[in-house]
């Protein structure tokens, strides 16, 4: 058996025993990423841990801090009402506004993790105050950061269609941003239906009236007054915010190192605020995502992705090719890199395209659109956001429920895509 079955054969076995026992994944990974790396591979433990998402790790913590320092002085709950005013009280309408929301800030420049980082914690917060299932709102997020994520602007557009240019296929920046946008927004449409996004209320204030059993109307019109009020706390956490937004797109600085230093800032001046902050940091989902990433890091350096990429090319006939790159490049994109995924497998995909049997503009969009809309997944960067920003869930249950949701959108959407996208152009 080749040492690449065996690290997939492991990783299998990982999830089998992560989901049948009460155990963190992400510790069972770093010891699948010992036990493969040094026992398979003959890798050492520099190479194990050049898998470690240190980058991923800080802007975890970092967003996570910042963002329980912001509902520990009531920040998170002025958001809220400012958005309920916002839509003049239609709570129904709140994830259309995150969706287009994040998809603004990618189609302008935003890293589609940047956007999630600072649209999800205010999001899910609302979720929480509101009883919006947490996986729609999440999943309203996340599509709306990829539904703009390939405007001829944007990271991911300029990514892949430098790609193209350098390996000289022909393109349509146009066309890859309109499929990406398309699918997204009709996912985005089937989830908020699913999951009861046409039963939301029409009008917060039944929602906002809603006290703990026992308390008086005055006390709830008592506490809904304090949280619609700005104090100085207040307004040094939205500043902090604003500037997070700021460094982040105008001077593309590291949304979790920015965000440390907004919450080490914030902490010094209001002490009493924030006292809880690092223990509200969601550790275990930290732990579980960052331990599943080193594992795939060690199946990188082992070779194991581009094994099964090669071996999907090789097979000769073109659409079954195509449709298998879509699912590699979705699954693989579920616990990785989307440009990193985009970047090997678009030139994997030269070869039959060179042959003219298939297009490239559609290939190439279905690759693209493969690649990222699995990003809701927990193990991507923008699921494990939604996943450590949601607030008074019970993350074992949501973790299950964004991996059940991220598993239909990898086992549907490339196939989809690849007849809408792929088939019509064959030949």
């Amino acid at each position: 058996m080749s040492a690449e079955l065996i690290s997939i054969l492991v990783l299998v076995v990982v999830f089998v025993i992560a989901t049948t026992r009460s155990i963190n994944m992400g510790a069972l990974a770093f010891a699948a990423a010992f036990g493969v790396g040094e026992l398979v591979a003959d890798l050492d433990a520099d190479k194990i841990f050049a898998g470690f998402p240190g980058d991923l790790f800080v802007v975890l913590v970092g967003v996570t801090y910042l963002f329980a320092i912001a509902r520990a002085n009531g920040t998170t709950d002025w958001l809220v009402h400012a958005s309920i005013r916002l839509v003049r009280g239609r709570v129904v309408l709140i994830p259309w506004v995150m969706f287009v929301l994040t998809g603004a800030l990618t189609a302008i420049g935003a890293v589609s993790p940047a956007a999630v980082a600072i649209v999800a914690p205010i999001a899910l917060s609302f979720a929480a105050r509101y009883s919006i299932s947490p996986l729609l709102m999440g999943a309203m997020v996340v599509h709306g950061a990829q539904g703009g994520g390939f405007s001829p602007i944007s990271i991911y557009g300029s990514i892949v269609n430098g790609i193209v240019e350098r390996e000289g296929l022909p393109g349509n920046e146009v066309a890859l941003f309109l499929a990406s946008l398309i699918v997204n927004l009709v996912i985005a449409s089937v989830v908020f239906v699913v999951f009861g996004g046409l039963k939301l209320s029409n009008d917060a204030d039944t929602d906002t009236d809603k006290g703990a059993a026992g308390e008086s109307d005055e006390g709830d019109k008592n506490a809904e007054d304090d949280a619609s009020r700005l104090n100085p706390a207040r307004i040094a956490t939205l500043a902090a915010l604003v500037a997070l937004v700021v460094a982040v797109l105008a001077f593309d600085l590291d949304a979790g190192l920015t965000s440390i230093t907004l919450a080490v800032l914030l902490s010094t001046f209001w002490s009493e605020d924030s006292r809880n902050a690092v223990s509200q940091i969601a550790w275990p989902t930290v732990l579980l995502i960052c331990g599943v990433l080193t594992y795939v890091g060690v199946l990188d350096e082992m070779g194991t992705i581009d094994w099964a990429g090669e071996g999907v090319s090789d097979i000769g006939v073109p659409l079954v090719s195509a449709v298998l790159l879509c699912y590699i490049g979705a699954l693989v994109s579920a616990f990785a890199s989307s440009v990193g995924i985009m970047g090997a497998l678009i030139p994997l995909a030269v070869p039959f395209l060179a042959q003219g049997e298939i297009g490239a503009v559609g290939m190439v969009a279905a690759l693209a659109v493969s690649a990222t809309v699995v990003d809701v997944s927990p193990f991507s960067t923008n699921g494990a956001l939604v996943l450590a920003a949601a607030p008074d869930v019970d993350r074992e249950r949501f973790f299950r429920q964004l991996m059940m949701y991220g598993g239909i959108v990898v086992a549907v959407v490339p196939a989809v895509v690849w007849l809408a996208l792929v088939v019509p152009d064959w030949g």
